[in-house]
């Protein structure tokens, strides 16, 4: 887990040539080969587990004075010299990742600490650029023209997935999404056509790492869809795109748009999007890497020289390098992770669905709520998910994101129930009750948990509070863009302060 970029990334150092169909035929082949090698080392028992390892990556925005997108990643990352961080999408983004550690003890008070220090000297560097880190689901002063192809980072492996992309749908991307209107005005519509992937770079996310017993993998998994919608509703930060108001968690359904490689009529045939809730519990890792396999072709189909049966055989870890690059174009919300560190594999969920931000104590919090609730639903004696329909999970996810504390989301026993009163009376007894089984200290659990309870009180997320924001400031005379532009400038201001969203003044 040294890397988790590189154990789920869509393919580190790929080729900048076309690929021909005889490349398809040998790397579907090959990726074939990596599921039944992975099976075997599922039921021969291959796998380390020596230690509870959590790991975060967390996405990053570059903006100018002006409160728009700098496209200087390149700049700052050699000014930065660090290999923590690294690329991506567009080049107004950087990612950071964190080395793995124990969730057990204060390490989750460490890597707080650890994260303010890399985001101070990210900023000084961004700083000497001209530029300021913005921690952000989605930059709310992006235009359509930051969508140019032009911006894409000067990697291969983009370019190639852009081009890979467009060539499955053969069209343009269309972006079309309805959302609520601002308090006191009317609903709001998005309806606009790109023609790059850099949509999907104005996702920023934080994506968490959970290292599991492969015996263990199936419930931390089912767990984890049915935190899914909880999660986005009480954590909602993306609530602008392109100047609209759309959903309080627009990521959710702009990342599916801005990454979908079906033509309509594919889409009339129920085929299935490249991001994915997923169909169905499962009851092994394995589950999902065939349904990977079975469903979706290969983006980036080159292959290696490594036959994995015959790695394993002769005593090595095969890298399952198809399988791993395939894995790495499936973007589902809790993606399982096949990983080789020192030459031990070991399993990971990689949950996906939270946005950037708006603080460091924010995303920590948002962190120990998650593996705690997950830990503590997938030990529970019946499981939740054996009283709850998959369609219910997924239903949840589209809710949360659209409504934020607004939204009225199911659970077993309950039946609906806003996102505030479900975390407050069921899921943060469980997320403290899990922690502690993780040996994670009473410190560390009362003082993230606590930044959870208060924002179920306050009822005040990154999204609500950029809403009103921006509604008190076009009510006092401001046009869109304008109010953007300063509630971007106050948003930053406070994001740096630390405190917690809950707390933050409206103007």
């Amino acid at each position: 887990m040294a890397e988790q970029k590189r154990g789920c990334a869509m393919g580190e150092d790929v080729s900048s040539e076309l690929f021909r169909a005889r490349d398809r035929g040998r790397y579907r082949r090959k990726v074939q080969r990596c599921l039944d090698t992975l099976a075997r080392m599922l039921t021969e028992g291959s796998f380390s587990f020596p230690r509870r390892h959590i790991g975060l990556e967390l996405e990053l925005n570059l903006v100018d004075e002006s409160m728009q997108p700098s496209m200087s990643n390149a700049m700052v990352l050699d000014a930065l010299d660090n290999p923590s961080f690294t690329t991506e999408l567009s080049q107004h983004n950087l990612e950071l990742n964190v080395p793995p550690r124990l969730l057990a003890g204060e390490s989750a008070l460490e890597l707080e600490s650890e994260l303010n220090a890399y985001l101070a000297t990210a900023g000084t560097k961004a700083a000497e650029a001209g530029a300021a880190l913005a921690m952000i689901g989605i930059l709310p002063t992006l235009t359509q023209d930051h969508f140019d192809q032009k911006w894409l980072t000067n990697n291969a492996r983009y370019s190639l997935l852009n081009d890979q992309i467009f060539a499955a749908r053969g069209e343009q991307t269309l972006l079309s999404l309805d959302g609520a209107g601002l308090p006191g005005q009317k609903p709001e519509r998005l309806r606009c056509y790109a023609e790059s992937i850099l949509p999907e770079a104005a996702c920023t996310s934080v994506q968490l790492h959970l290292q599991v017993e492969p015996e263990e993998f199936a419930a931390h998994w089912n767990a984890a869809q049915c935190l899914a919608g909880i999660q986005v509703a009480i954590s909602a930060n993306s609530p602008f795109l392109l100047g609209k108001a759309l959903w309080q968690e627009t990521r959710i359904p702009l990342f599916l748009q801005a990454t979908d490689t079906r033509p309509e009529e594919l889409k009339n045939q129920g085929v299935r999007p490249r991001v994915w809730f997923g169909e169905r519990w499962i009851t092994s890792i394995f589950d999902l890497f065939e349904e990977n396999v079975r469903y979706f072709p290969g983006l980036l189909p080159e292959t290696d020289s490594e036959d994995p049966i015959e790695a394993l055989d002769s005593g090595q870890t095969p890298k399952l390098t198809e399988l791993r690059l395939h894995n790495g174009t499936v973007w589902r919300w809790n993606r399982p992770v096949y990983d080789v560190v020192d030459s031990q594999p070991h399993l990971r969920i990689e949950n996906r669905v939270l946005p950037a931000g708006p603080t460091v104590l924010d995303v920590m919090a948002n962190a120990a709520f998650f593996f705690g609730a997950q830990r503590a639903l997938a030990e529970a004696e019946r499981p939740i998910w054996s009283q709850m329909s998959f369609q219910a999970a997924e239903e949840n996810l589209y809710a949360g994101a659209r409504g934020g504390f607004d939204a009225q989301l199911y659970w077993p026993g309950i039946g609906w129930i806003p996102p505030d009163e479900l975390v407050l009376r069921v899921l943060l007894p469980l997320a403290h009750d899990g922690l502690r089984r993780s040996k994670v200290s009473d410190e560390a659990r009362e003082r993230y948990l606590g930044v959870i309870e208060q924002r179920c009180l306050a009822k005040q997320s990154g999204a609500s509070w950029q809403r009103k924001f921006v509604a008190d400031a076009q009510e006092g005379g401001a046009d869109r863009n304008s109010a953007l532009t300063a509630m971007l400038a106050s948003y930053l201001q406070l994001s740096t302060e630390g405190t917690p969203v809950h707390t933050w003044p409206s103007a």
